[in-house]
């Protein structure tokens, strides 16, 4: 099915959102299912997020792709600034703007997360009942005990003291202070693994110049206090697909398969070969997006499974 696309823009808490809405052609003047997805820790939209958005729009929902408020062409100071519950808030305004939409069956929408925006669309669907399916690929579930596993311990305790004196800096009027998203191996980062960097390097050079190398120290102090799998034994009745790496560094796979374990169903976990960030392109783009799709059309677009879970 062939699919448009267009530019887009939504109010979240005082700031402009922007997008790209796709829509398919043949819509027959019926209203559409819909899905909203955003991109994962410091992302824009153009990092591969148009790969997913196509192929759903192309089983035929109607899908909005957008940037958060403080990174890429979302309104809001300060820039890199990549908060849990702020993000929260952009992905519940962007349901709400795309549930008004003509085209858009509001009672039929679903959300897609991948790496920190699969921890977010735990955490919403969990507590956002408008959300009617949703897909947490390679999610982020426990920033505390990730952290654990990427930073030595003596290490990550020198940078919660440098946590702590920035927070008396800020406090006092001091200025906001950024710390690298990736760095070349050795030197520090907020994501430091080698498939990190040439992943988020080689998408910024290519294909998302808007992306920058850096977020705000409160990033970090936020990334440690995030649990989005916290909430996730009341995600049911919604139903919860969760794709994960078999060989994921980055978001550690048997963290992400001890959370699947806690959910109730429905729910389904599917492993994909690789690491974190082979989801977005061939070969492995052809092992996570087949099952989100299946997932969506299940129960989005059949209408007897859809009114099971409709007046949750």
């Amino acid at each position: 099915m062939a699919h448009t696309r267009e530019n887009v823009t939504f109010k979240s808490e005082g700031h402009n959102c922007k997008g790209w809405l796709y829509a398919p052609e043949n819509k027959n003047g019926q209203k559409n299912p819909a899905l909203v997805m955003a991109h994962g820790f410091s992302a824009v939209k153009e990092m591969y997020l148009p790969n997913f958005a196509e192929k759903f729009a192309d089983a035929g929902f109607v899908v909005l792709v957008f940037d958060y408020r403080f990174i890429g062409e979302g309104e809001g100071e300060p820039r890199q600034h990549v908060i849990p519950e702020e993000q929260h808030k952009d992905y519940k305004n962007a349901i709400t703007w795309i549930s008004q939409h003509p085209e858009v069956d509001e009672e039929r929408i679903g959300i897609w997360g991948s790496s920190y925006s699969g921890g977010h669309v735990l955490h919403i669907a969990a507590t956002d009942r408008r959300v009617k399916a949703v897909v947490a690929q390679v999610p982020l579930v426990n920033g505390w005990k990730n952290a654990q596993r990427l930073m030595r311990p003596d290490i990550m305790n020198n940078f919660i003291k440098d946590l702590n004196d920035y927070r008396k800096s800020r406090y006092n009027g001091g200025e906001v202070q950024h710390v690298a998203v990736v760095a070349p191996e050795g030197e520090p980062s907020a994501l430091p693994t080698p498939d990190s960097y040439e992943w988020f390097m080689t998408g910024g050079e290519t294909i998302a110049p808007n992306w920058k190398n850096q977020v705000t120290l409160e990033t970090m102090e936020a990334f440690l206090g995030y649990n989005p799998a916290g909430l996730i034994d009341i995600i049911s009745p919604t139903p919860l697909l969760m794709v994960v790496a078999e060989n994921d560094e980055l978001t550690p796979t048997d963290l992400a398969i001890e959370a699947f374990q806690i959910a109730r169903e429905p729910k389904e976990l599917v492993i994909i070969p690789g690491g974190h960030f082979g989801a977005y392109l061939e070969p492995g783009l052809s092992h996570s997006a087949p099952p989100a799709v299946a997932w969506f059309k299940k129960y989005l677009l059949d209408s007897t499974t859809t009114n099971q879970f409709i007046n949750v």
